[in-house]
């Protein structure tokens, strides 16, 4: 295929966002280029293997990290095709109702500029198009919405074992709402219960851009650009319309392509980067940085992990590394708990040998004997959840640029992150909760992880006010007319959830609105 020269729209980045609205414009008629900045994938190379799993996550150029909780980057990012969809667990939750008024809920943080039920209808549409697995009737938590298009995922000893705990506790349990195929759906075939949906699953159970979106890209001859590593946008002379992205190659050459429509959809960290990395005479703070708002109130999840020994067998390698079940009866708020928030409970995660030896290591309390008897006892009788909190909102919690450049000469990022004392606050309760739920279960011994994050988000926030935000309710930014933002970088808040779902939603509902509009927002 021929490169194009000027595209309609110019799409950075080829996660679940990048593709989904690549499928969208290029089905509607627009010419789409998409640049992505690795490899391209396929199926049947993400065999399930640790290694494997590596490879697909970050390999370009390094992040700097800073603050009392760092992130994990390179873990959760993406490399080439697919993106950090290609690893992701799958864990496909609606924020709820008040996720959406959480200054207006909570007196702190930020509303969003639009409301759960402006996105129910994308929730309600793509949970059949990339296939859900669920059971809207035992989730007594979720939001109002159309039932999933599969039966729940299977139930193994581990979660059984737990959820008789969370009983006892007086809690309620439900399936884990999975992106993964419990039955055949549309083509792909059942999940096979094997654990390792971090290195990408190559039936094609779990969905992922490639199986989801790969084929309507293809028939709308969308063309995608691979080590195709953007560094800045280019703007007109008047600083309000994005003229051509600028990208280097993997052998160093540097490369222009015009676009009518940019939309960046580069992950929570590389969008800000780029913006940062844009500015001009027009925008001397940054490209669609009037607010000083780009790269701010980053906001990762806070979690953690409880672990618990048992005298029977778990059947722990078996189902899904995101888990099998979850609950969310401490999700909403209460003021007597004396923190903001709270968090949702995903329940028997499937291990692997790689997975215990990280746990041992962890484990600094033992060594010789005491290792080899924990490593034999863990291998069939662990069990393991974990709580994901909501964090609030910092402006001090940034992605910013440093003095160090890669090797295009691009300025590396720098991700400052301190969780909030209500975050820390939440995550002491659900330990407690959570060791209690492990004793009542009937576990020998139960302990905890430190608190670590999870999930990048913010950084690009969405907004009524373009004094305090980047970009509109459909991602448009407010300084440059002809760019968008899509993925999680738009949240003003995080819920207790991930955060795949509804990035996902809102790209759909931003694609509708291009398509829409498209006269206006392409006018030279």
């Amino acid at each position: 295929m021929t490169e194009m020269a000027e595209a309609d729209v110019v799409i950075v980045g080829s996660g679940a966002t990048g593709s989904l609205l690549a499928a969208r414009l290029g089905t509607a008629g627009r010419k789409v280029v998409v640049l992505e900045g690795g490899p391209p994938r396929k199926l049947d190379q993400m065999y399930s293997s640790t290694i494997w799993s590596r490879d697909l996550k970050w390999a370009g150029p390094p992040a700097r990290v800073a603050g009392a909780n760092p992130v994990t980057f390179p873990f959760e990012a993406g490399w080439g095709q697919g993106g950090s969809a290609l690893h992701h667990y799958a864990c496909w939750f609606r924020l709820h109702e008040e996720d959406f008024k959480f200054a207006t809920v909570h007196g702190t943080g930020f509303d969003w500029p639009i409301e759960y039920r402006d996105l129910q209808p994308y929730y309600d549409a793509l949970q059949k198009e990339v296939g859900l697995s669920g059971d809207k009737d035992q989730e007594i938590w979720r939001p109002p919405g159309e039932p999933y298009p599969m039966p729940p995922q299977p139930v193994f000893r581990q979660a059984q074992l737990l959820a008789e705990g969370f009983a006892k506790q007086g809690l309620k349990t439900a399936p884990l709402p999975m992106a993964i195929n419990s039955i055949p759906y549309k083509g792909r075939p059942a999940c096979l219960q094997d654990g390792w949906c971090d290195a990408g699953c190559p039936t094609g159970a779990l969905a992922n851009p490639i199986v989801i979106f790969g084929e309507a890209m293809k028939k709308a001859g969308v063309e995608t650009r691979y080590n195709a590593f953007v560094s800045r946008i280019l703007t007109m002379s008047s600083g309000r319309r994005a003229k051509s992205v600028e990208y280097f190659e993997a052998d160093g050459t540097k490369k222009t392509i015009d676009a009518k429509l940019v939309i960046l959809a580069a992950f929570a960290v590389q969008t800000p980067r780029i913006l940062l990395n844009s500015a001009n005479d027009r925008h001397p703070r940054g490209l669609a940085n009037s607010s000083g708002r780009v790269g701010r109130y980053f906001t990762p999840h806070a979690a953690v992990n409880l672990y618990g020994m048992f005298a029977e067998e778990t059947e722990n390698h078996m189902g899904r590394t995101g888990g099998q079940l979850m609950c969310q009866d401490d999700y909403s708020p209460r003021p007597e708990r004396g923190f903001v928030g709270g968090y949702t409970w995903r329940i028997g995660a499937a291990l692997k040998l790689a997975d215990l030896g990280g746990l041992a290591n962890a484990r600094v309390d033992l060594f010789g004997e005491r290792l080899k008897t924990f490593m034999e006892k863990a291998s069939k009788h662990l069990a393991t959840m974990s709580a994901l909190i909501t964090n609030q909102p910092s402006f001090e919690n940034a992605i910013t640029l440093t003095s160090e450049k890669d090797d295009n000469g691009i300025p590396l990022a720098r991700l400052t992150n301190t969780l909030g004392a209500d975050a820390k606050k939440a995550a002491q309760g659900a330990i407690k909760q959570g060791l209690a739920i492990f004793k009542t279960a009937g576990a020998n011994e139960a302990w905890a992880a430190p608190l670590r994050t999870e999930h990048m988000m913010g950084g690009t926030m969405m907004g009524e006010d373009p004094a305090q935000s980047v970009t509109d309710g459909y991602g448009r930014t407010h300084d440059v007319e002809n760019l968008f933002i899509s993925g999680p970088g738009l949240m003003p808040s995080v819920g207790a959830v991930n955060p795949t779902f509804t990035a996902s939603a809102l790209a759909a509902r931003t694609a509708d609105h291009i398509v829409g509009n498209w006269a206006a927002f392409a006018a030279n």
